[in-house]
C-alpha cells in the first residue's frame, strides 16, 4: 500500500470511528513523531502515520492497523470529553512549558528542583491518559467499535510509555536527591 492510500485509510478509519459515536472534531495530519494526540487549546485530533506505523510495529502482541487505530481514535475522543479538565490546567501547562523553555535538559535533569517539576507534569499527564482511556471504555462499551482483547492491549502500550518515562525521571529524581542529601550532610 502506497503512502497516499494509507494516509487515506487511516483517515477513514478515524473519520468513521469518530462518526460511530457520535462526535465529529478536526482531523489534521502532523509530523509530531505522536501516533495519535489531541490538541486542547485548539481542539483538534492529529496523526502521524509514520509513527502509527512505527507503533504498531513495536506493540509484541499485534492487532490490526484498523483496530488500533479505532482503539487510539476512542481513546482521543477521551480527551474531548475530558477538554474541561484540561483547558483548566493550562496554568500548570505553561508554567513547564516556560521552564522546558528556558532550561536546557541537562539543567532539568541536573537540578532537582526542575527535575520535580518535570515529576508533577509526568503525574498530571497520566492522570490525564488514565482519564481519556476510561472515557474510551465507556465509548466503547456502549458502541463496540473494538474487542475488548485488542483495546486492552493498545491501552496498556499507551499507558506503558507515560508511566516508563514518569518511572525513569523518578528513578533520576531520587538519585538526585539523595546525593543532594549526602552533600549537605
Amino acid at each position: 500500500m502506497n503512502q497516499q492510500n494509507r494516509i487515506k485509510l487511516i483517515e477513514e478509519l478515524i473519520q468513521s470511528t469518530m462518526t460511530n459515536v457520535g462526535l465529529d472534531i478536526e482531523l489534521k495530519r502532523t509530523l509530531t513523531g505522536v501516533n495519535m494526540s489531541y490538541n486542547f487549546i485548539l481542539d483538534y485530533i492529529g496523526y502521524d502515520v509514520d509513527r502509527i506505523e512505527e507503533a504498531l510495529k513495536e506493540m509484541q502482541s499485534l492487532v490490526s492497523l484498523e483496530t488500533y487505530i479505532k482503539a487510539f481514535t476512542l481513546h482521543e475522543l477521551g480527551h474531548v470529553l475530558d477538554r474541561k479538565a484540561l483547558m483548566e490546567s493550562m496554568t500548570k501547562t505553561i508554567e513547564y512549558h516556560e521552564m522546558k523553555k528556558n532550561h536546557t535538559i541537562y539543567e532539568r535533569y541536573s537540578d532537582y528542583t526542575l527535575l520535580a517539576m518535570l515529576i508533577e507534569e509526568h503525574q498530571m499527564n497520566i492522570v490525564f491518559e488514565e482519564t481519556a482511556w476510561v472515557n474510551a471504555q465507556k465509548l466503547n462499551m456502549e458502541y463496540g467499535i473494538v474487542d475488548w482483547e485488542s483495546f486492552e492491549k493498545v491501552k496498556n502500550l499507551g499507558m506503558s510509555t507515560y508511566l516508563n518515562l514518569y518511572e525513569n525521571d523518578l528513578q533520576l529524581y531520587n538519585q538526585l536527591l539523595a546525593e543532594q542529601t549526602e552533600q549537605s550532610a
